[in-house]
C-alpha cells in the first residue's frame, strides 16, 4: 500500500510517499532498456520530511545530488540506497556552510538547479545555498539547456558574442548544434535582427546559383556530399570575409542553413529535373536510345521505352534510388537491340562499357568487348549515363580513358585510391 504524503507542483520534483508504514522519497530518472522512465525510491525519516515540506531549496538540492546516483544505476541496475540515504542529513539538516562544502566533494546535477531558477554565478562559485534563494517550483528547461550548451562551448574554448548568439538562435541551433537549422527570426532580439540578416544576406549572395544535386547511390532522397561540401566552403569563406568577428560556431550554422535549404529543394524536385542533360535531345542521330533495360546486382530488371512519360536517365536514377544498398552496388543499363551497355560499380567508383565484338553463330554466345574507366563521384556517373543514353557507347569515347586490360585498370584504381 502506497500513499502520497507530500508532492510539489512540478511532477518531476521527488515526492514523499508512505509505503507499508515507511516514508520514502520517490523520483523518476533515466530510462530502462525499453526507453521507459525508471522510478527510484529510498527511505527517509520524519525530520527529513519536515525540511522537504518547508524548504524548497533544500528539496531541490537533494534532488540534484541523488540524480547522479540514478544515472549510475543505468537501464537496469539498482539505486545505491545507502549512498542516497547518506545524503539526507548533510543536505537537509546541516548548516549552509556544510552543505556548500559537501557539494564541492560530490557529483550533482547543476543543470537541474539552473532550470529551477538557481543563480548561475553563485553556483559556479560553490555557494549553492545562496544560489537557491531564488529557486522556483516550476522549471524553465530552456534556461537549463542554455547553460548546458554554453558549458559545452566553453569546454571547446568558444565564447559567443551577442551577434554570434543571435545567429545561432536565428537558425535554431543555439541549444542543440545537431538539429536541422531553420529560420526563426522571432527568436532573435529585434535590435540584433538587422545585423543577423546582413550575415544571412552575405551567405545567400555567395551561394546564389549553386545547387546540391541528389545522389541516388545512397537512397531515394540522399544528396550529393561533394555539392554540399562545395557550397559549405563557399559560404564559409564569404561569411568569414564579410564578418571576420564571428566565431566558428556562428559561421558554420549559417553555411549549414544554406546547405540544408538547398538540399531540401533538391529532395523535393522530381528526379527528371535533376538530370545532367536531356537524353531525348539529338546526340548522334540513330545512336539515341529507344528501348533500354535496367538491372541491379540482385537480378531485378526494369524496362524503359522512348514513349515513356519520363526520360531514361530519370527512370534509371529512380531505379537506383529505390534499389541501391550496401549489398547492391552494381547497376547495368543495356540496349539489347544495339548489343551494348554500361555497368556502374558504385563500390569502386568505376564503370564498364560493354559492346558486342562479334555476333554468335550457330548458337554460340556473342563475343563482347569490355572496357573500364574511373568515375569521379555521382556527377561523373550522371554525365556518363546521360551520354550513353543519348549516344551509346561510341559517344563515351571522349569521356575516357577506357582500359580494356583489367590489370591496367586495377593499377589505375589503386593509384587513385592512394592519392
Amino acid at each position: 500500500m502506497r500513499d502520497i504524503v507530500f508532492t510539489r507542483e512540478s511532477g518531476w520534483i521527488p515526492k514523499v510517499v508512505r509505503e507499508d508504514g515507511e516514508l520514502k522519497l520517490v523520483l523518476g530518472a533515466g530510462a530502462d532498456a525499453n526507453h521507459e522512465p525508471r522510478t527510484f525510491t529510498f527511505s527517509i525519516g520524519e525530520a527529513h520530511l519536515a525540511v522537504i515540506r518547508e524548504d524548497l531549496a533544500r528539496h531541490l538540492l537533494l534532488w540534484s545530488a541523488v540524480l547522479p546516483l540514478c544515472d549510475a544505476a543505468g537501464t537496469r541496475g539498482r539505486l545505491d540506497e545507502n549512498a542516497a540515504g547518506a545524503l539526507l542529513d548533510p543536505i537537509l539538516l546541516s548548516t549552509p556552510a556544510d552543505v556548500d562544502a559537501l557539494f564541492r566533494r560530490i557529483r550533482w546535477d547543476k543543470r537541474r538547479l539552473i532550470a529551477h531558477g538557481a543563480d548561475i554565478d553563485l553556483l559556479e562559485r560553490g555557494q549553492v545555498c545562496a544560489a537557491m534563494r531564488a529557486a522556483t517550483e516550476t522549471s524553465d528547461e530552456k534556461r537549463g539547456q542554455e547553460y548546458h550548451a554554453n558549458r559545452r562551448r566553453a569546454e571547446r574554448g568558444t565564447v559567443l558574442g551577442p551577434l554570434d548568439a543571435a545567429i545561432l538562435k536565428y537558425t535554431g541551433q543555439y541549444l542543440h548544434g545537431a538539429t536541422i537549422p531553420r529560420r526563426t527570426p522571432d527568436a532573435v532580439d529585434p535590435a540584433l535582427l538587422p545585423e543577423v540578416m546582413r550575415v544571412i544576406a552575405s551567405a545567400e549572395q555567395a551561394c546564389a546559383g549553386m545547387r546540391i544535386g541528389r545522389d541516388p547511390r545512397r537512397g531515394k532522397r540522399a544528396t550529393d556530399k561533394r555539392d554540399w561540401d562545395r557550397m559549405a566552403t563557399t559560404v564559409d569563406a564569404a561569411v568569414r570575409g564579410a564578418h571576420p568577428e564571428l566565431v566558428d560556431d556562428a559561421v558554420r550554422t549559417v553555411s549549414f542553413l544554406m546547405c540544408s535549404e538547398a538540399a531540401d529543394r533538391s529532395k523535393s524536385t522530381p528526379m527528371e529535373d535533376d538530370d545532367a542533360g536531356d537524353d531525348r535531345a539529338d546526340f548522334g542521330g540513330s545512336a539515341r536510345k529507344t528501348i533500354l533495360s535496367f538491372t541491379d546486382d540482385k537480378g531485378v530488371e526494369q524496362k524503359w521505352a522512348s514513349g515513356s512519360a519520363r526520360s531514361a536517365t530519370a527512370e534509371f536514377w529512380e531505379f537506383v534510388g529505390d534499389r541501391s544498398a550496401s549489398d547492391n552496388e552494381v547497376f547495368t543499363i543495356e540496349d539489347e537491340e544495339m548489343g551494348e551497355g554500361i555497368q556502374l560499380h558504385f563500390y569502386a567508383d568505376s564503370i564498364a562499357r560493354i559492346t558486342t565484338a562479334h555476333e554468335g553463330e550457330g548458337g554460340a554466345d556473342p563475343e563482347y568487348r569490355v572496357e573500364y574507366s574511373l568515375v569521379d563521384g555521382i556527377g561523373g556517373y550522371r554525365k556518363l549515363v546521360s551520354t550513353f543514353v543519348r549516344g551509346g557507347c561510341a559517344a563515351l569515347d571522349r569521356h575516357g580513358p577506357w582500359m580494356p586490360d583489367v590489370a591496367e585498370f586495377e593499377r589505375a584504381r589503386r593509384r587513385r585510391d592512394t592519392q
